[in-house]
């Protein structure tokens, strides 16, 4: 439980940085300023600068809205179709079962990023396309996590007294069964927002964003990795802050693994 409160509370904070990025920087993200480059950490940059002079705090507390954001609508692109598929084929079962497992296992051969940047140069580069790109190459592993906890909930006893009442299947699923398997749900649900987290900044790190000048922690770690040996701090602070985004979304995930239904 404290272990949880930690991360809850370190989660609530990243999020209010980033949400009040405007109040907070303490300079214009954008803005370069070539006589200030690659300047270590002081009292008028607390994070240092680039290597076009621009205030790295700025850039971190602005580009925790980004990332962030991209993430939450990667897993809204993934939540959605991904839930519905293992539900109808966890609950269905026999030949619809088949194919749409089928369908998801052909996608799960080709690994997530490849597919990722497969669908990435078909919906050509930008922050939206990244989200699609990402959340449909997340989708199968949460079809397949949503129709494994079907399987086991539609065998318990008080799906079959529903179903014996003549509950209709939506009702069953809807009412019943989506009830009780919401933990694991969740719970997959923090490994999938990370995982969305690290795929979308992996994405703008190659450069797949459009604006490469915006702040964003994926950009800033590719531009931190031209003068890693002499200004770290450029990659130090992006990358950090995205190390205690992901561990804080696990360390909260996690407490959602026990199943909380017992009827």
């Amino acid at each position: 439980m404290r272990r949880r409160v930690i991360a809850a509370t370190l989660l609530i904070g990243i999020v209010l940085v980033a949400l009040g990025a405007p109040w907070l920087a303490t300079h214009d993200p954008r803005h370069a300023e070539p006589t200030d480059q690659l300047q270590a950490p002081s009292p008028d940059h607390l994070f240092g600068t680039d290597l076009l002079g621009r205030d790295v705090f700025s850039r971190v507390v602005y580009g925790g809205r980004r990332t962030l954001g991209v993430a939450l609508l990667t897993m809204l692109i993934t939540l959605v179709p991904g839930v519905t598929i293992g539900l109808i084929a966890g609950y269905a079962g026999r030949w619809v079962d088949g194919v749409l497992m089928a369908l998801m296992d052909a996608l799960l051969a080709i690994p997530s990023l490849l597919l990722a940047l497969a669908l990435i140069a078909v919906f050509d580069p930008g922050l939206l396309q990244i989200a699609l790109a990402v959340g449909i190459a997340a989708i199968p592993p949460y079809a397949r996590v949503t129709r494994a906890t079907v399987l086991d909930a539609r065998t318990r006893a008080f799906v079959e007294a529903a179903r014996s009442l003549g509950t209709r299947p939506a009702g069953i699923l809807l009412r019943h069964i989506l009830p009780t398997i919401a933990p694991t749900l969740f719970a997959f649900a923090g490994v999938s927002l990370s995982w969305a987290i690290l795929n979308g900044t992996a994405l703008l790190f190659l450069g797949y964003g459009g604006d490469i000048s915006a702040p964003d922690w994926g950009i800033m770690l590719a531009d931190g990795r031209n003068a890693f040996r002499t200004a770290p701090w450029i990659a130090f602070a992006p990358g950090v802050a995205l190390s205690m985004t992901v561990f804080a979304i696990n360390l909260l995930a996690s407490g959602f693994t026990r199943p909380a239904n017992r009827r």
